[in-house]
């Protein structure tokens, strides 16, 4: 049997792709990851084949850094950078206006390399990143079966009266003004009926016999994976889903780390700090959780990413910080963790019972945080205007999580270490 991962070159979304094939590999079967050269070095390490295949302008092997992309990138994600300063709804009205671009780059001819991608491998079973759009058209077009793995919070695709790019749900801390709100879900709207005809043009010409689809951001593959565990969702949204699998998340095997291991040795509590291989840029608001902690006397593991060491200001001895760390090891081991809200950081914590606080800044990030705090495992804070005392508050208090939220915590860790997301992928494709 073979299995192609179909993925684009980022890190943060080939990883947990990867992770949900090892039941393949270590069955004996073969896996084939069609992906950029950025993460060529994450399909050899989980010891995959690889073919070439670029789906989109852009390219990140782990952390993001705009200079290293080419100059239309580069100036879109300094433009997603300024918008995060400036408050979440610039930054999803941002967001919106450069996604027609994000999304279908090249759709015909990424279309007809995807199909031959796929004439040339063969695979009896395919997994393909949900976002990675052209690709999904292509099978779609061709009628090519497939599981379609929705990699960020369950409402990147949309159903019912849902707008791709409007949160349904907003934390607390988040108080959106409703005039704001109105102009962000005209332009959504507007951006998803352009986006349709994007897609159905790039339809067209694969195929001249396809029918034309009223919402290209609803369309879905035969069958959905959820890469988000169950306790989190809306049950409102339950009756309106597509054929469907909840898989939690999964927990990747990561290289051996000596500096991290004897590190761990220290029965210490300590608090991981990340904010994924893109918000790293925040150094302002890293620099605020980092007083934080030195203020509550907490242990810490910072992943810095792109920001300097030194924005943070002072380094206490017998901290962790480096540019990139194992996540999953250091939140087996941690007692809370400080996150954006990115989809791996989210189910990685669920699946290790590490309490969140969330300071989410872009795209469904707001819905995972608002998924958090209904949940009760974790409390969420606006990134921008969030004090230190606040944070080292809220931190003071995940520290000490009882009750309901650690219920949830524990139970959802303990269903996914007994069936976790890969085991369940594979179940689910091949049944």
């Amino acid at each position: 049997m073979t299995l192609l991962v179909i993925s684009p070159d980022y890190a943060s979304h080939l990883l947990p792709l990867a992770a949900l094939a090892a039941p393949w590999r270590d069955a004996g079967e073969r896996v084939v990851v069609a992906s950029g050269p950025a993460t060529a070095g994450t399909v050899q390490a989980f010891g995959y084949e690889r073919v070439p295949l670029q789906l989109g302008r852009g390219s990140n092997p782990g952390v993001i850094r705009a200079e290293k992309q080419p100059d239309d990138e580069a100036d879109s994600l300094r433009g997603f950078f300024d918008a995060t300063r400036q408050g979440m709804v610039p930054t999803l009205t941002y967001q919106a206006r450069e996604r027609l671009v994000d999304l279908m780059w090249q759709p015909v001819e990424k279309a007809r390399a995807t199909l031959g991608v796929v004439e040339a491998v063969r695979p009896d079973a395919i997994l393909v990143d949900h976002l990675a759009y052209s690709a999904r058209l292509a099978l779609w077009a061709a009628d090519v079966p497939h599981a379609d793995v929705v990699l960020g919070h369950p409402t990147a695709l949309p159903v019912g009266d849902e707008v791709y790019g409007l949160p349904r749900a907003w934390p607390r801390a988040f108080a959106p003004d409703p005039g704001e709100m109105t102009e962000l879900e005209l332009l959504c709207r507007r951006v998803a009926a352009g986006f349709t005809v994007e897609w159905n043009s790039a339809a067209g010409a694969l195929d001249r016999g396809l029918p034309a689809v009223p919402d290209a951001f609803a369309q879905h593959g035969p069958l959905v994976l959820y890469h988000y565990p169950e306790e989190l969702a809306d049950p409102d949204r339950a009756a309106a889903l597509p054929p469907h699998e909840y898989l939690g998340g999964s927990l990747r095997a990561e290289p051996a780390d000596a500096e991290v291991d004897a590190w761990l040795s220290s029965d210490e509590p300590f608090v991981y700090v990340s904010f994924g291989s893109f918000l790293s840029v925040r150094g302002d608001v890293l620099a605020r959780v980092a007083a934080a902690l030195r203020g509550a006397g907490v242990r810490a593991a910072i992943a810095s990413g792109s920001t300097p060491v030194a924005q943070l200001g002072e380094v206490p001895a017998g901290w962790l910080v480096r540019e990139y760390l194992p996540q999953v090891r250091l939140l087996r081991a941690a007692a809370a963790t400080v996150t954006h809200g990115g989809n791996n950081s989210v189910t990685e914590a669920v699946a290790t019972a590490t309490p969140l606080l969330v300071l989410p800044f872009s795209t469904d990030q707001f819905a995972g945080a608002a998924a958090v705090e209904r949940a009760g495992i974790g409390e969420v804070l606006d990134p921008n205007t969030a004090s230190v005392a606040e944070i080292r508050s809220a931190l003071e208090r995940l520290l000490s999580l009882s009750g309901a939220g650690a219920q949830v915590l524990h139970s959802a860790a303990r269903a996914l270490e007994a069936q976790p997301g890969p085991v369940r992928a594979y179940r689910a494709v091949t049944r």
